[in-house]
């Protein structure tokens, strides 16, 4: 009777812990592609949510499988170099602040994955930080990317 008690706590142990980690998992809302960012970065410097439901930074997940990592990284980066591009536009204006909302919200995700994300926060930085003919970028652009960048690290 004790071996069935003893197997049967081991095994209600095994599920909870197991039930309760959903770390390793994408969700699909942030699978979705450049699209989805970009619908949700509208909302900036609000809660930008994908799918109304999902945060940026939930889409770095910690042990992220490698195929999830590229799809979440190829949207994100295809993101950031159009905000980028707009930003270049028209410093200062909204393209600016969602583009500093992404940055601050991948940034807020990547600090909890162990590094799994470093790679692609790097790459962001520069698809973000992107200047043509290595020209400074003017003030406005940094000015609307610092106050987006605040908003994404503390709600994104």
């Amino acid at each position: 009777m004790r071996v069935f008690a003893a197997t049967a706590f081991l095994v209600a142990l095994a599920l909870i812990v197991g039930c309760g980690n959903s770390d390793d998992s994408t969700p699909v809302a942030c699978l979705e592609g450049a699209e989805a960012y970009e619908r949700a970065l509208s909302a900036a410097p609000d809660e930008a949510l994908l799918e109304g439901e999902t945060l940026i930074s939930e889409c770095l997940a910690r042990n992220q499988s490698s195929g999830d990592l590229t799809r979440v990284g190829e949207a994100l980066i295809e993101t950031a170099t159009k905000l980028n591009a707009e930003a270049r536009a028209e410093p200062g204006g909204e393209a600016n602040l969602q583009l500093g909302y992404l940055l601050g919200a991948v940034e807020r995700g990547a600090e909890e994955s162990e590094g799994i994300h470093a790679d692609l926060v790097r790459r962001l930085v520069v698809a973000a930080r992107f200047a043509p003919g290595k020209h400074p970028l003017p003030p406005a652009f940094y000015r609307e990317y610092r106050s987006g960048y605040a908003a994404g690290q503390s709600n994104g």
